[in-house]
């Protein structure tokens, strides 16, 4: 399946952004969808992952209570609200799909998703 991400940009730190990632195909419902991004001179990171259904949600530690990953299936769409940036959060922001349902702990590593959208820059100013 092919991931198109965007809703990147430049925000001010304490400020909200939404990114978007729309798949090409309508079984994009049926698998595991995952946000990761990558800091300047640092690996990618996974940042939050949700069910299929909607139904359950995992998030990292650093953006617990802060972000918020949604879905749309009838719109082949995933979203990851951010609030309370901070500086740290500058990163290149990518979506991807786990076609598989890898959950609990293999929901963070990269290894477990299949597919990749092409990135979306988030610059946070302080």
């Amino acid at each position: 399946v092919q991931l198109q991400a965007s809703g990147g940009g430049l925000v001010q730190a304490g400020g909200s952004l939404r990114l978007s990632c729309v798949a090409s195909e309508r079984t994009f419902s049926a698998y595991v969808m995952g946000w990761f991004r990558q800091a300047p001179g640092k690996e990618r990171e996974f940042v939050a992952a949700i069910w299929w259904s909607g139904g359950c949600t995992l998030y990292a530690d650093s953006v617990k209570g802060r972000f918020t990953i949604s879905r749309d299936n009838a719109k082949n769409t995933v979203y990851l609200q951010r609030n309370s940036l901070k500086h740290e959060d500058t990163a290149v922001y990518y979506c991807a799909a786990n076609r598989f349902n890898r959950w609990g702990s293999a929901v963070s590593t990269e290894a477990n998703y299949d597919d990749w959208g092409q990135g979306t820059q988030v610059t946070v100013s302080s």
